[in-house]
Parts: C-alpha cells; structure tokens; sequence
C-alpha cells in the first residue's frame, strides 16, 4: 500500500494534476485489447486500419471495424476507473485526461476536459465533404456508410495508420504535458507512437510521473518515479479513499 499512499500525496499536493489513458483502464469494461494473444490483432491484420487500404478495399475493412468497434464495443459501460476520475475532474482535483481510447468512455463517464488524441469513435466524417455526423445520425450496417447529405464515403472519426494526429489534440496535449506538475499513466504500455511521448514530455518538464498498470511497461524504468501494479479501478479506489 505505499505505493498507494505515495501516490495519493502526490496526488493531494498537486495544483495541475492530468491523466494519460490507454486501453487497460477499459479492459475492466470488456473492451478487447490490440495487442497480445487475445488482442485484436490476434484475428485481424493491421492493414484494415490503414487508410488507404479503408479507401481501396472499404468492404473488407468496414466488415471489420463495425466487428471490433462498434458490434463488440455496444454493451461496454465506463468502469470504476472512469468513474473516479470524473469525479476528480467534478471536484477540481483533475485538470485534463489525455486519452489514446477511442471508446468515449470517458465521456460517457461524465469527464469534460477530455484530449482524444485518436479521435473518437462515436463521430463519422465524409471524405468527400468533410462533414461530420455522430453516431446516432448513421444508420450502421455490412455495407460501409455513406454520408446523408453527399452520398459520399464516411470513415469513423478515429486516426487511421497513415493519418496525422488531429492537430488541434496535438497542441493541447503539448500545453497541458508543458504545465502538468503531477502526471498519472493509466494503462498504456507506451509502446504507440507517438503518443509514448506524451508521458516523456511531461517528465521532461518537471512533472511527478504516477503508473498505473498491471504489469511494467517502457515507461517505468525510464520515467515512473510512482509504479502501482493493480488493476485501474483497484488503484484508484485505493487512492480516492486516501485524498477524500
């Protein structure tokens, strides 16, 4: 429990505490992983997620991004971990959750301050108009969707391999990385770039690192000055319990 308590100090003394989240804090909500034995691309190759293979072979791909992202993705509801931190967002303790999910979990959750730096999945976009729908306007099925005012292709609002990170969520995770003076890591395992930098940057300019995972990652011989080895919603209960 020290690692719990050290971090829930950190935690109560810090005046721009931020978050940086990656799948592990929604695997407690069913959500399937990408890497591993049981990870996505256990099943599917990365080639559907890339978009000039979306736009040259549509079908093929649509089949498999409305298989993992929206017909396996449906039922998932934001966990404890989700929870808690809006709850510190609610009561000022948290200032911005840098997210690498696409699941608008955090959303859903109640979070405000929230950088998709993947996008979301939950919004649409026309290739041909630029347009942009949410979820619920698009009608999904087998056949890829079409865009309701053009006709022309939508593609899910999320980056594709071979896409640029969304400038706007480029800039304001730089500012937040720049000023954040307690940094929390939430199940990520640094491997994807380059949103791996994020936690580095933040360390580099002078923040107290937090990880949350269930086993280390690159981050923690490098950067994590406090490693918890729990589930999300185990760690953060621990130390919700402590700064209330």
């Amino acid at each position: 429990m020290k690692t719990i308590e050290a971090a829930a100090n950190l935690i109560k003394t810090s005046k721009n505490l931020s978050s940086f989240t990656g799948a592990g804090i929604s695997v407690e909500s069913g959500i399937p992983v990408f890497r591993g034995k049981e990870g996505v691309y256990s099943k599917y190759e990365h080639k559907i997620l890339e978009i000039n293979y979306y736009k040259n072979n549509t079908e093929e791909s649509w089949c498999a991004i409305l298989d993992i992202f929206y017909d396996k993705f449906t039922s998932a509801k934001p966990n404890t971990a989700h929870k808690i931190l809006a709850q510190w967002e609610k009561l000022g303790i948290l200032k911005y959750i840098i997210t690498q999910n696409i699941d608008n979990l955090h959303r859903e959750s109640g979070s405000k301050n929230i950088v998709e730096y993947h996008g979301n999945k939950e919004f649409f976009i026309c290739f041909e108009c630029k347009s942009k729908f949410s979820h619920a306007d698009i009608k999904l099925s087998k056949d890829p969707p079409k865009c309701p005012k053009c006709g022309g292709l939508l593609k899910p609002d999320f980056v594709f391999f071979g896409e640029p990170i969304p400038s706007d969520a480029a800039c304001l995770y730089h500012d937040i990385a720049k000023t954040t003076d307690v940094h929390l890591i939430i199940g990520t395992t640094g491997e994807v770039q380059p949103a791996s930098y994020i936690p580095v940057y933040a360390k580099k300019t002078g923040a107290k690192i937090i990880e949350i995972n269930t086993k280390p990652s690159k981050f923690t011989d490098k950067i994590t000055d406090v490693f918890i080895e729990m589930k999300a919603s185990e760690a953060l209960t621990g130390i919700n319990e402590l700064i209330n």
